[in-house]
């Protein structure tokens, strides 16, 4: 198994700060999203990789165990002169079992169309980091910490958020064994995203997990497809004509449209980066789309009348 230097990945040092490390992944996240390669599969790689090492260096809990595990694998190089291979086994065996209830997002469409993270990864954390391990988190049945370990029960339990929840993210309250736990359902979340709660439930002296499945609720104002959000508009037909100015009402408020001269009904604009933040990638956004309703005037004066019929013969 091939180890994984997570500092090199987002060319930081290893005494970076936190700051450092979002600041690192944003610039290499910008440069590298699928969305800003389409097709473009070695830039899917890097991103890939990039999302795994920001995943890992982001928590305080993994970033600890990495940096232990980073120090064993750095003294056997030295020692060894990099002869051999190193003993994954031994290094897990000595490390101990992690305790504690833990909160993990997942999502079953995936990100990366099943692409996952690395075996190292999950050698290390004992899960990908979408909750599922293997290519397929659609047939994928969760990977167990270490080898002598048995495979933990998972609890499945629904939860309905609203849409503007999901933008923005929010906390539910869970009852579990008596006691109420406050989870975070990050923003981006949709339909069908699990956010795993490990070892949330007591069970025969084993820690067992819970799955909050998230259902999003519909919207009366706008409609989410994928990461893009669709929303309708009515202009007058003065504007559609003339062109001008329109207000559209956001997930995240009010923006002034500029409405080009000869609008037609039905057409769509989009307002880039207005959509839904990303889930595996918050600091991006999918799109805004307004579809145009003109409104035709149902009555007009005199003068209007005589205009209109000035307009249809020219």
């Amino acid at each position: 198994m091939e180890y994984q230097d997570y500092y090199k990945t987002l060319g930081i040092e290893r005494n970076a700060t936190p700051e450092d490390v979002k600041k690192s992944f944003r610039k290499l996240a910008m440069k590298y999203h699928p969305d800003r390669n389409p097709g473009d599969k070695e830039s899917e790689e890097k991103f890939k990789k990039i999302t795994e090492a920001y995943e890992v260096l982001s928590d305080p809990q993994k970033k600890a165990r990495y940096d232990q595990i980073g120090e064993s694998y750095s003294n056997w190089q030295q020692t060894s002169g990099g002869r051999g291979q190193f003993n994954w086994d031994d290094w897990i065996g000595q490390s101990g079992a992690r305790g504690g209830t833990r909160v993990e997002v997942g999502d079953l469409n995936d990100f990366f169309g099943g692409g996952g993270f690395s075996d190292f990864f999950n050698m290390l954390f004992g899960m990908t980091g979408n909750g599922f391990s293997g290519r397929n988190p659609r047939t994928a049945t969760r990977t167990q910490p270490y080898a002598s370990q048995a495979h933990p029960k998972a609890y499945e339990q629904t939860v309905h958020i609203s849409l503007m929840e999901a933008y923005r993210g929010t906390d539910r309250m869970v009852s579990v064994d008596g006691q109420r736990l406050q989870v975070k359902i990050p923003a981006g979340s949709k339909t069908g995203t699990k956010v795993r709660m490990a070892g949330a439930v007591s069970n025969s002296g084993r820690r067992d997990d819970i799955y909050l499945v998230i259902e999003v609720d519909p919207d009366t104002k706008f409609e989410r497809v994928g990461d893009d959000i669709y929303t309708d508009i009515s202009i007058d037909l003065y504007t559609a004509v003339l062109g001008g100015q329109a207000v559209v009402q956001t997930p995240g408020g009010q923006v002034n449209l500029t409405i080009p001269a000869g609008t037609q009904p039905g057409q769509k604009i989009r307002l880039s980066g207005l959509g839904m933040p990303k889930l595996r990638s918050p600091q991006t956004s999918g799109d805004l789309y307004t579809r145009i309703k003109v409104t035709i005037p149902r009555s007009l004066n005199d003068k209007q009348k005589k205009l209109f019929e000035q307009l249809r013969q020219s």
